[in-house]
């Protein structure tokens, strides 16, 4: 496979791991996401990974529940070290090398996240999966991809949803709602499109972190946007 990257940041949604099931983990979808990460380090791209929470827990919703925002959110986080081990596991089941980084120190469970040692890691061919966010309440796991992306000096930020891109509206509501093959990040923020928070947006904009995204939930969709295939959207 040819690409134009050498070092991915992929950012996947905690929603998508729950599969059909509705909650909690979905092991076919899981190993589905794991087949398609071992296809690509195959071919040398070196990969770190953000995983979300929100199949587990949100802080955001558990604070309009009742829950205190601060605990609320640190319980989001732990939500993502659990989703982060889980990949590690079903990547080690297939065959390839992985190792968990904790945005908070979390030893043994996982080794506290540097710059440095993940790059390490990738460099020796192993998935750096970074978990815990930014370690710090108030921010987002997509402001966690877009930081640890900028970190550790990826060429681009992968964002796989259950959408093959970005759309004028919510295709999922809206019948008429059209696809955009590109767009900026200040047409993003001018438009209100809920790609990602805007804090996330304005790291990405202001590092110069290209983000491109796509449906993750169909199998070989990966492979296809490091090859260069339009199937998603590119933000830059």
């Amino acid at each position: 496979m040819r690409t134009n990257y050498k070092r991915i940041l992929l950012k996947l949604s905690g929603e998508s791991l729950m599969g059909a099931q509705g909650y909690g983990i979905d092991t076919v979808r899981l190993n589905e996401y794991a087949a398609q990460i071992k296809d690509v380090a195959a071919s040398g791209v070196e990969i770190s990974i953000v995983i979300g929470g929100g199949n587990i827990f949100r802080g955001l919703s558990g604070a309009s529940k009742g829950f205190d925002r601060v605990k609320g959110d640190q319980m989001g986080m732990l939500a993502t070290v659990i989703n982060s081990l889980a990949l590690s596991s079903a990547l080690e089941a297939v065959g390839q090398p992985a190792k968990v980084f904790t945005a908070i120190n979390m030893f043994p469970i996982g080794e506290h996240y540097s710059k440095w040692r993940a790059i390490e890691a990738m460099k020796a061919g192993k998935v750096a999966i970074i978990s815990g966010g930014t370690g710090n309440p108030f921010f987002t796991t997509d402001t966690g991809s877009a930081l640890r992306g900028i970190e550790v000096e990826a060429d681009v930020m992968l964002k796989g949803t259950r959408v093959d891109g970005i759309y004028t509206a919510d295709p999922e509501k809206d019948p008429t709602a059209t696809k955009f093959s590109e767009i900026t990040y200040d047409e993003v923020y001018t438009r209100g499109l809920k790609v990602m928070d805007l804090t996330a947006t304005a790291l990405c904009k202001e590092n110069r972190l290209p983000i491109i995204v796509f449906n993750m939930d169909t199998p070989g969709n990966l492979k296809k946007v490091l090859a260069g295939e339009p199937i998603g959207t590119l933000v830059y």
